[in-house]
């Protein structure tokens, strides 16, 4: 009855208690850490702060240095010395006139421009409309050789006859080299150096002569057919009927047919790259490239 009479009053129990020591020293588990120390209790962060020191830790905290400033990105550039290991700081400005912006640049315009030179040539391919448009199949190298330099016009062709290779195979890759890729590039280059009008188409027409032997000379290897020696006999056979028409009793020599034969690609090939020069010395002045262009008096004038 009694345990019943005080069923609400607490019961209290005795438990062992061993009391701190605050004398005896700390055991250390671990050498070169912190020792262990009783536990308190903390208000706020800076109190804990204030007990633990960053000082008191073994492992020395290392410095933050970004790599790129947000705010200044002129001075960003970080370079590691290849024997001390250090980290220097070195000043490169990322504006519009730095080289890593023009480098930046030519490589998305030379991309750019091999891009809209192949995929012309395959398109007027595919259309059958290649003799419309072949005289602008040149003027992504020449406007490249002209803003960037000669090796930037280098790299347009080859890249432009590397994107015709995978579109359509070596022989329309090789036809764009030979017919236009060259040309383009011997051109560029020449007004790019600054020569005279005179030299330029010269040279110009050589080169295309030259592609238009070569190109020749690999439809003939493609279809097993010496189309150099057709042409050469169809001229012959022309120029003796021309000359029994006219009562000359006289038989070309085949040396002379071949003279004629060149004389004659050269002069096509004269007249092709004249007009390429008049018609890129205008589209290169209309897009603010006059100053760097040799014209002629009579050609400036008109312009």
């Amino acid at each position: 009855m009694a345990l019943l009479n005080n069923r609400h009053q607490p019961l209290s129990f005795s438990l062992p208690h061993k009391p701190y020591r605050s004398a005896s020293p700390a055991p250390n588990f671990c050498p070169r850490l912190i020792p262990l120390s009783p536990l308190r209790s903390f208000d706020n962060l800076r109190a804990v702060h204030g007990c633990f020191p960053l000082s008191q830790f073994p492992t020395r905290l290392l410095s933050f240095r970004p790599r790129a400033s947000v705010g200044q990105s002129e001075k960003h550039a970080y370079r590691e010395l290849g024997g001390g290991g250090e980290i220097l700081l070195d000043s490169e400005d990322l504006g519009d006139e730095s080289e890593v912006f023009k480098k930046t640049l030519r490589l998305v315009e030379c991309a750019m421009f091999a891009s809209v030179a192949g995929l012309a040539y395959f398109l007027s391919n595919s259309l059958a409309v290649e003799n419309y448009f072949s005289c602008f199949f040149s003027f992504p190298i020449v406007i490249s050789s002209m803003r960037w330099g000669v090796a930037a016009g280098r790299k347009t062709m080859v890249a432009t006859a590397m994107l015709l290779l995978t579109l359509s195979g070596p022989v329309k890759a090789s036809t764009y080299m030979l017919m236009h890729g060259v040309v383009g590039l011997a051109m560029g280059t020449l007004w790019r150096l600054k020569f005279s009008w005179a030299t330029s188409i010269l040279l110009c027409t050589l080169v295309r002569a030259l592609g238009a032997v070569g190109y020749v000379l690999l439809s003939s290897f493609l279809i097993r057919e010496n189309i150099l020696a057709l042409i050469t006999i169809n001229i012959h056979a022309s120029l003796t009927f021309v000359f029994a028409a006219m009562g000359i009793n006289a038989i070309p020599s085949m040396n002379a047919i071949y003279v004629i034969f060149g004389s004659l690609l050269l002069l096509n090939c004269g007249f092709f790259v004249f007009l390429l020069h008049i018609l890129y010395a205008i589209l290169l002045s209309k897009l603010g490239l006059k100053d760097s262009l040799a014209l002629p008096e009579w050609l400036e004038k008109a312009i």
